[in-house]
């Protein structure tokens, strides 16, 4: 296996594995074919076992951290049918809460803002952003209540790398270190800190969660479903340049001019500014690297083997401080958006029910597609399935 290096300004080696494939018109590629059972994609209890022992428990990029930049800053999210409050205190300290009240349930905070406290809309009890219980109207019906032990239920957290990070299970603990490894050396050079929260969008598709993972992991089907946009006109198809970093890898895709890296002496040996850079973030996570900014893209299951949510966001490299940046990332966010939603997500759901409806007994992996490879091994192995 290819071994995975971070990728700084001036590290020209990428560019140069890149420009290699682009003048040779090769790629990098797996040892074999891999043959994967259509019931990987479809099984009932395989999605569960998914969700119970793997997605609820390493963790998970819950929201950047411009998203809540400021102190006092919150944000209100969906994940696996959880709500979670995500809270920046005015000390800067973030958090990760269950958005449940302990009194009956109810959701004392939504969508997103500026506030230390929150209200419960069933009976007004009151919360402080850094999850403590602060009031109880009618405080004599609950006289042997310690308020001290009924405040709003934390997640384990971290916050590294720009990114705030959960495990979805409470009594459990974080190690982010353990989960990324070397990889937290690569997502550091990125400095996605630094980065200005632009946007989201969410949606659900018919098609398994993994195999819309898979989609960012191979340029094969560039031509085919995205020939009409910038990634099929601007970026070479059926080339990659691969390294993986355990569980997670990176990609880089060459842009049609990484060629001028070998005949033009001024032109940028920036690895970023001759190919898209996206990673793949184990379990859920896709960061898709361009010149100005990065698209954050989490896939999770949806209740359905062949059903999944995603949520597409935005930063840009360079935080927007006017109405004329804020506009030009408008038009990218949207370029992005268009591409995911509209091409990406117009054939995956033809692969959903491919694999609902197929009675063939497997799909073939190509040689070709050594990231969706590296995929489906980390999760057979993690989930028992047996691979050809």
């Amino acid at each position: 296996m290819l071994t995975g290096r971070p990728v700084h300004g001036g590290d020209e080696r990428l560019t140069q594995r890149g420009l290699r494939h682009a003048l040779d018109k090769t790629t990098d590629l797996a040892d074999r074919e891999l043959k994967v059972p259509l019931h990987y994609y479809r099984d009932p209890k395989i999605t569960e076992i998914e969700e119970s022992q793997i997605l609820r428990r390493v963790p998970l990029a819950i929201v950047p951290s411009a998203q809540v930049a400021a102190a006092n800053d919150y944000v209100v999210r969906s994940v696996l049918g959880d709500s979670l409050l995500v809270t920046r205190d005015r000390t800067g300290t973030s958090h990760v809460f269950l958005n449940y009240c302990r009194h009956r349930g109810a959701i004392p905070a939504c969508g997103s803002g500026n506030a230390s406290r929150f209200v419960c809309p069933y009976h007004a009890w009151t919360y402080r952003n850094t999850g403590e219980l602060f009031t109880v109207p009618g405080k004599a019906g609950f006289d042997s209540m310690d308020t001290k032990d009924y405040g709003l239920v934390e997640l384990p957290s971290e916050e590294r790398h720009g990114f705030i990070w959960a495990v979805l299970t409470a009594d459990a603990s974080i190690d982010l270190d353990a989960h990324l490894g070397d990889f937290g050396a690569e997502l550091a050079a990125w400095d996605y800190e630094s980065y200005g929260y632009h946007k989201e969008r969410e949606f659900a598709s018919e098609v398994s969660w993994k195999g819309a993972l898979e989609a960012f992991a191979e340029g094969y089907h560039f031509p085919y479903v995205h020939g009409a946009s910038l990634i099929g006109q601007n970026t070479l198809a059926n080339t990659m340049v691969y390294d993986e970093f355990g569980k997670h890898h990176r990609i880089c895709f060459p842009f049609t001019w990484i060629t001028n890296v070998d005949t033009d002496a001024t032109a940028s040996r920036e690895p970023v500014a001759n190919m898209g850079i996206v990673y793949w973030v184990y379990p859920n996570l896709i960061l898709a690297n361009s010149p100005v900014g990065v698209e954050i893209i989490d896939m999770l299951p949806d209740g359905d083997p062949v059903r999944c949510t995603v949520r597409h966001s935005w930063m840009g490299r360079i935080p927007a401080t006017n109405d004329a940046m804020m506009a030009a990332y408008d038009d990218v966010f949207e370029a992005v958006h268009a591409a995911v939603r509209d091409e990406d997500f117009a054939m995956l759901p033809q692969c959903g029910k491919g694999v609902t409806h197929g009675q063939h007994d497997h799909m073939l992996i190509g040689r070709n597609e050594i990231g969706v490879q590296h995929m489906i091994r980390i999760f057979a192995h993690e989930l028992g399935v047996a691979l050809g």
